[in-house]
């Protein structure tokens, strides 16, 4: 499949064998473990992540991110724990841009603490921060492409020019916009992650993550990931490529829908403030029209006046979305990150982060526009 394709093309496309295998349509599963050795051949085996239905995807979701190579794994997390060891040693130190993902943040203090990694927090947007914080034994830069929850967009291009510039290896975690809308590689970016689980799939039935990257860099990963044996299984693997060819008209609509009701709780007179990069009041909304394809993603987040005992009962009152801290699915979810994406943050590093009790964060599904808009008004008005 040829990279002059649109994506909605590639999607579909991208990574499947012509012809196809057995002349069936759809890839098969190969849930076996063992596979006869061919002579002077390597061994196929599942947690090396390199039998038939892992690599087909690994195949696809290259293509779709414009990467040389991709690695699966059993979550987003793994794939972010192993890109990372697969990188930083103990002492090292690591230049992270940005609020981000709890769970992130989480590992990150952990890791500080049991191997000695050295963390240095930064604007995302502030070059002279970066140069700061640069040190001789730093040899790593972290981001995320929309930063969670607060929705940010930093300055991506040069960050990636930074890294190169300074000899660090640049890892973007970019499951909010997807390849759909950023292609995180075209920008200079050494390794981009995925919670697979998310946008990826769209379905919120599956667990899993992905690195893309050069064919050396992946290779490291995926040594990494072989020694903490976090391969995902065959069965998932074939869920995850089945979600991935809808990816493009999902994350078309849910941007529509974020767009319009963005706009309608901006107007809003119980609502606060508002969080998302299509807004032209966004701070970061210049920077996300001349990065993002086609538009801004479907996570939103914002703040109702009132406090949390209003946020509580607006999330109490609606009545399509599901109160749950996932995201990216084809149903809308809502949320307060600080007692769930967030929850393993103290309160001190939260509200250091601008992670207010009373944000909610919502992932947009694709229900009609009107319909989540409606259901707000209602519950605002209540």
């Amino acid at each position: 499949m040829s990279e002059t394709h649109s994506f909605d093309t590639l999607a579909v496309h991208a990574g499947e064998p012509r012809p196809a295998r057995d002349r069936s349509v759809v890839f098969p599963i190969y849930q076996g473990t063992v596979y006869e050795i061919e002579p002077g051949g390597g061994v196929d085996y599942i947690r090396y992540s390199n039998t038939p239905t892992q690599t087909y995807l690994q195949d696809k979701l290259a293509a779709l991110e414009g990467a040389e190579a991709a690695v699966v794994t059993a979550s987003g997390m793994a794939a972010i724990s192993t890109a990372l060891h697969s990188v930083l040693a103990g002492g090292d130190r690591i230049i992270v841009a940005g609020n981000i993902y709890g769970g992130t943040h989480a590992l990150l203090a952990e890791e500080s603490r049991r191997i000695g990694w050295g963390l240095d927090f930064v604007d995302a947007a502030d070059p002279a921060a970066w140069a700061a914080a640069l040190t001789p034994r730093t040899k790593a830069v972290y981001v995320e492409s929309i930063t969670n929850p607060l929705i940010r967009v930093g300055d991506l291009p040069g960050l990636a020019r930074f890294s190169r510039e300074h000899g660090l290896t640049s890892i973007i975690d970019n499951t909010f916009p997807t390849p759909m809308l950023l292609r995180p590689h075209s920008l200079g970016y050494d390794l981009v992650c995925h919670s697979a689980t998310k946008a990826l799939n769209g379905h919120s039935d599956l667990v899993a993550g992905v690195v893309t990257g050069a064919a050396d860099r992946i290779e490291r990963v995926r040594h990494t990931l072989t020694l903490f044996g976090g391969a995902l299984d065959p069965h998932t693997a074939f869920l995850l490529a089945r979600g991935l060819k809808t990816l493009a008209i999902r994350v078309r609509v849910q941007g529509e829908n974020a767009l319009a009701l963005a706009r309608f709780l901006e107007g809003h007179r119980a609502i606060a403030e508002v969080h998302y990069p299509g807004l032209e009041s966004h701070p970061d909304h210049a920077r996300a029209v001349e990065l993002f394809n086609g538009g801004f993603g479907s996570m939103l987040a914002f703040r109702p006046h009132g406090g949390v005992e209003a946020a509580e009962r607006l999330l109490k009152t609606l009545q399509i979305p599901y109160a749950a801290a996932s995201l990216g699915g084809v149903e809308s979810l809502v949320t307060r990150p600080a007692i769930s994406s967030h929850a393993k943050m103290t309160a001190e590093e939260r509200a250091a982060a601008g992670i207010g009790d009373d944000l909610i964060r919502f992932s947009t599904g694709i229900e009609a526009g009107e319909d989540l808009i409606a259901d707000f008004a209602q519950a605002l008005e209540g």
